[in-house]
Protein backbone atom coordinates (compact mmCIF):
# COMPACT_ATOMS: atom_id res chain seq x y z
CA UNK A 1 0.00 0.00 0.00
CA UNK A 2 1.06 3.60 -0.35
CA UNK A 3 1.14 5.44 2.70
CA UNK A 4 1.06 9.34 3.18
CA UNK A 5 1.93 11.61 5.83
CA UNK A 6 0.97 15.02 4.73
CA UNK A 7 2.00 18.49 6.99
CA UNK A 8 -0.74 19.19 9.46
CA UNK A 9 -2.56 22.19 8.47
CA UNK A 10 -4.78 22.98 11.16
CA UNK A 11 -3.55 25.84 13.23
CA UNK A 12 -1.35 25.47 15.97
CA UNK A 13 -1.06 21.84 15.19
CA UNK A 14 2.64 20.85 15.17
CA UNK A 15 2.25 16.88 15.27
CA UNK A 16 2.81 14.46 12.68
CA UNK A 17 0.63 11.89 11.81
CA UNK A 18 3.95 9.08 11.94
CA UNK A 19 6.89 9.19 13.40
CA UNK A 20 9.91 7.88 11.50
CA UNK A 21 10.04 4.48 13.59
CA UNK A 22 6.58 3.94 12.42
CA UNK A 23 7.61 4.70 8.83
CA UNK A 24 10.35 2.10 9.07
CA UNK A 25 7.95 -0.22 10.33
CA UNK A 26 5.53 0.06 7.60
CA UNK A 27 8.48 -0.07 5.04
CA UNK A 28 9.85 -3.12 6.80
CA UNK A 29 6.65 -4.59 5.88
CA UNK A 30 6.39 -3.75 2.15
CA UNK A 31 4.60 -0.48 2.08
CA UNK A 32 5.71 2.22 0.18
CA UNK A 33 5.68 5.86 2.68
CA UNK A 34 5.77 8.88 1.44
CA UNK A 35 5.89 12.00 4.00
CA UNK A 36 5.20 16.22 2.71
CA UNK A 37 8.45 18.05 3.21
CA UNK A 38 8.63 19.47 6.50
CA UNK A 39 5.67 17.42 7.91
CA UNK A 40 7.51 16.21 11.28
CA UNK A 41 9.53 19.32 11.79
CA UNK A 42 6.68 20.44 14.53
CA UNK A 43 7.76 16.85 15.82
CA UNK A 44 11.49 17.48 16.14
CA UNK A 45 11.83 15.16 13.18
CA UNK A 46 13.80 15.71 10.18
CA UNK A 47 13.22 15.17 6.11
CA UNK A 48 16.56 13.14 6.79
CA UNK A 49 15.02 10.87 9.65
CA UNK A 50 12.13 9.85 7.52
CA UNK A 51 14.62 9.27 4.45
CA UNK A 52 17.00 6.94 7.07
CA UNK A 53 13.55 5.19 7.95
CA UNK A 54 12.50 3.78 4.46
CA UNK A 55 10.33 7.33 3.19
CA UNK A 56 10.39 9.68 0.39
CA UNK A 57 9.78 12.98 0.32
CA UNK A 58 7.03 14.67 -1.36
CA UNK A 59 7.09 18.38 -2.16
CA UNK A 60 3.48 19.35 -1.47
CA UNK A 61 0.24 18.29 0.46
CA UNK A 62 -1.10 17.98 -2.94
CA UNK A 63 1.35 15.11 -4.52
CA UNK A 64 1.20 13.15 -0.66
CA UNK A 65 -2.95 12.79 -1.63
CA UNK A 66 -2.47 12.90 -4.87
CA UNK A 67 -0.17 9.61 -5.07
CA UNK A 68 -0.86 7.84 -1.80
CA UNK A 69 -3.67 5.07 -1.47
CA UNK A 70 -3.87 5.62 2.15
CA UNK A 71 -3.35 9.52 4.44
CA UNK A 72 -2.17 9.30 8.10
CA UNK A 73 -3.08 12.37 10.38
CA UNK A 74 -2.90 13.66 13.53
CA UNK A 75 -6.43 16.01 13.54
CA UNK A 76 -9.58 15.74 10.94
CA UNK A 77 -9.05 17.45 7.55
CA UNK A 78 -9.91 21.00 6.86
CA UNK A 79 -11.68 22.91 4.51
CA UNK A 80 -8.97 22.94 2.19
CA UNK A 81 -8.12 19.53 2.20
CA UNK A 82 -11.63 18.69 1.32
CA UNK A 83 -10.95 18.63 -2.73
CA UNK A 84 -7.73 16.63 -2.20
CA UNK A 85 -9.94 13.80 -0.71
CA UNK A 86 -10.05 11.07 -3.24
CA UNK A 87 -12.97 8.37 -3.53
CA UNK A 88 -12.10 5.32 -1.88
CA UNK A 89 -9.02 6.63 -0.35
CA UNK A 90 -8.64 5.99 3.31
CA UNK A 91 -8.31 8.29 5.65
CA UNK A 92 -6.94 7.24 9.40
CA UNK A 93 -6.83 10.39 11.60
CA UNK A 94 -9.12 11.81 14.46
CA UNK A 95 -12.46 12.64 13.20
CA UNK A 96 -14.76 13.77 15.68
CA UNK A 97 -17.42 13.51 12.99
CA UNK A 98 -20.32 14.23 15.56
CA UNK A 99 -19.42 17.63 16.28
CA UNK A 100 -18.28 18.36 12.85
CA UNK A 101 -21.70 18.55 9.95
CA UNK A 102 -19.62 20.39 7.40
CA UNK A 103 -15.99 17.88 7.69
CA UNK A 104 -18.84 14.87 7.98
CA UNK A 105 -20.88 16.52 4.42
CA UNK A 106 -17.38 16.68 2.83
CA UNK A 107 -16.04 13.26 3.63
CA UNK A 108 -18.90 11.78 2.53
CA UNK A 109 -19.21 13.56 -0.70
CA UNK A 110 -15.66 12.86 -1.65
CA UNK A 111 -15.81 9.17 -1.80
CA UNK A 112 -13.32 8.30 0.80
CA UNK A 113 -13.18 5.49 3.85
CA UNK A 114 -12.46 7.42 7.16
CA UNK A 115 -11.33 5.52 9.53
CA UNK A 116 -11.62 7.54 12.94
CA UNK A 117 -8.97 7.16 15.81
CA UNK A 118 -11.71 7.52 18.35
CA UNK A 119 -13.44 4.76 17.30
CA UNK A 120 -11.05 1.97 17.51
CA UNK A 121 -12.31 -0.45 19.88
CA UNK A 122 -10.50 -3.78 21.45
CA UNK A 123 -13.05 -6.45 22.12
CA UNK A 124 -12.79 -5.68 26.11
CA UNK A 125 -14.43 -2.17 25.12
CA UNK A 126 -11.06 0.11 25.61
CA UNK A 127 -10.35 2.63 23.32
CA UNK A 128 -6.65 1.86 22.52
CA UNK A 129 -5.67 5.16 20.58
CA UNK A 130 -7.70 7.46 22.77
CA UNK A 131 -6.67 6.59 25.55
CA UNK A 132 -2.98 7.92 25.18
CA UNK A 133 -4.51 11.44 23.94
CA UNK A 134 -6.16 11.48 26.75
CA UNK A 135 -3.73 10.84 29.06
CA UNK A 136 -1.79 13.40 27.45
CA UNK A 137 -4.19 15.58 27.46
CA UNK A 138 -4.93 15.52 30.80
CA UNK A 139 -1.41 15.96 31.97
CA UNK A 140 -1.34 19.43 29.57
CA UNK A 141 -4.25 20.59 31.40
CA UNK A 142 -2.54 20.32 34.64
CA UNK A 143 0.88 22.08 32.90
CA UNK A 144 -1.98 24.65 31.94
CA UNK A 145 -3.33 25.22 34.78
CA UNK A 146 -0.20 25.60 36.79
CA UNK A 147 0.52 28.20 34.53
CA UNK A 148 -2.29 30.13 34.54
CA UNK A 149 -1.86 30.07 38.34
CA UNK A 150 0.96 32.17 38.04
CA UNK A 151 0.16 36.35 39.28
CA UNK A 152 2.35 37.38 35.89
CA UNK A 153 -0.57 35.13 33.90
CA UNK A 154 -3.49 36.91 35.77
CA UNK A 155 -4.07 34.20 38.59
CA UNK A 156 -3.46 34.07 41.98
CA UNK A 157 0.36 33.67 42.05
CA UNK A 158 -0.58 30.16 43.61
CA UNK A 159 1.88 26.87 43.14
CA UNK A 160 0.12 23.84 42.25
CA UNK A 161 2.63 21.45 44.42
CA UNK A 162 3.22 24.55 47.33
CA UNK A 163 6.41 24.95 49.32
CA UNK A 164 7.76 24.37 52.62
CA UNK A 165 5.21 26.66 54.85
CA UNK A 166 2.91 27.17 51.99
CA UNK A 167 0.18 24.83 51.11
CA UNK A 168 0.00 23.85 47.62
CA UNK A 169 -3.32 25.29 45.20
CA UNK A 170 -6.68 22.77 45.57
CA UNK A 171 -7.67 22.12 42.28
CA UNK A 172 -11.44 20.87 41.54
CA UNK A 173 -11.80 20.69 38.10
CA UNK A 174 -11.81 24.52 38.03
CA UNK A 175 -8.95 25.57 39.22
CA UNK A 176 -10.77 27.11 42.71
CA UNK A 177 -8.14 28.01 44.62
Amino acid sequence: MKVGIPKEIKNNENRVGMTPAGVAELARRGHEVSVQHTAGEGSGFADDDYVKAGARILPTIEAVYRECDMIVKVKEPIEPEYELVRPGQLLFTYFHFACEKELTEAMLKSGAVCLAYETVQLPNGSLPLLQPMSEVAGRMATLNGAYYLQKTKGGKGKLISGVPGVSPAKCCGCLRT
